[in-house]
């Protein structure tokens, strides 16, 4: 810390992680797993990049939306976990008061871009099957990238002003907090009243978390009421299997963003917070090229067509 001149200037110079387990030994188990974890991450959504541009047949909006979401993927890991693996073996294990701020808006960046993202491809899945005769014409490029920058442009204002909204204030001390620099956990530290910063991040917390889960989940209630009124199996089966990926990639990123920001503070404890963190980076991000390449029938075929060319 620095010397403290003023109540109303920050003087924290870095942020102190605590460490990841108090269980002696057990850092070294914990640094392979996460490795492991991340290695897998960005080898697969690198992987979907790859085959969606080099496939031909791949070339459409929908795969134009996956590959704009495993950039996401790969960001987002790549804003948290690397720092978080350099610590589980240096002393100093902590991150400038910048690079905190630095790390807060590229995570909060890529975490909001990809909410709005989600609701851009369920938006196509809609058109797809609830209007299929008008996917052309309404699915156009020109639309595809109006949708993708418009999710880019929402998360980079918003992240921008949390980032400020936060890091604005002093911080005179303390300066340890759990984990990487998450929305709450460097607020809490501030040495002056946040209960009213805390409310305004949670409300716009739930607004750009549950609007666009409102927007995918009312997609997915017209998609189901249009496959329910299909009078053959096998189309429903089709119409099902072109958008049962992208639901399972939704449930899985917002059923852990729900988990780990909104959940009553009765159930909050340093240990939850870690592994939810850890979970909500990692998991999403690892398991979405897995959910799209076993489910979806063209990928798995361009990723054969790739092999056997290489």
């Amino acid at each position: 810390l620095r010397d403290m001149t003023s109540w109303n200037h920050t003087v924290v110079a870095y942020f102190q992680f605590l460490p990841f387990s108090s269980i002696p030994g057990i850092q070294g188990s914990l640094f392979c797993l996460v490795l492991l974890m991340y290695l897998s991450a960005l080898v697969g959504n690198i992987l979907i990049i790859v085959i969606t541009r080099v496939d031909a047949a791949l070339h459409s909006p929908m795969y134009f939306f996956l590959k704009n979401l495993s950039f996401l993927e790969i960001g987002y890991t790549t804003s948290t976990i690397p720092k978080m693996l350099v610590n589980f073996f240096t002393k100093r294990q902590g991150i400038s008061f910048l690079g905190c701020a630095t790390q807060m808006y590229a995570f909060s960046l890529l975490g909001i871009t990809e909410c709005c993202l989600l609701a851009a491809m369920a938006y196509d899945r809609y058109v797809a099957i609830c209007h299929p005769l008008r996917y052309t014409t309404v699915m156009t490029w020109n639309m595809c990238f109006l949708l993708s920058a418009v999710s880019w442009l929402i998360g980079v204002l918003l992240a921008l002003g949390q980032t400020a909204f936060i890091f604005t204030l002093p911080y005179c001390g303390p300066n340890r907090i759990n984990h990487f620099c998450d929305l709450l956990p460097p607020l809490k530290l501030a040495c002056v009243d946040t209960f009213k910063n805390e409310i305004a991040i949670y409300i716009i917390a739930v607004l750009f978390i549950m609007v666009p889960l409102l927007l995918i989940v009312t997609s997915y209630v017209q998609i189901l009421h249009t496959i329910f009124k299909m009078p053959s199996a096998g189309g429903k089966r089709k119409m099902f299997s072109t958008c049962s990926s992208h639901l399972v990639v939704v449930t899985l990123f917002y059923g852990s963003a729900i988990v780990t920001y909104l959940r009553p503070k009765a159930f909050y404890s340093s240990s939850s917070n870690k592994l939810l963190s850890l979970s909500y980076t990692l998991m999403s991000p690892m398991m979405n090229p897995l959910i799209y390449s076993l489910r979806n029938t063209e990928v798995k075929q361009a990723l054969k067509k790739l092999i056997a060319k290489n």
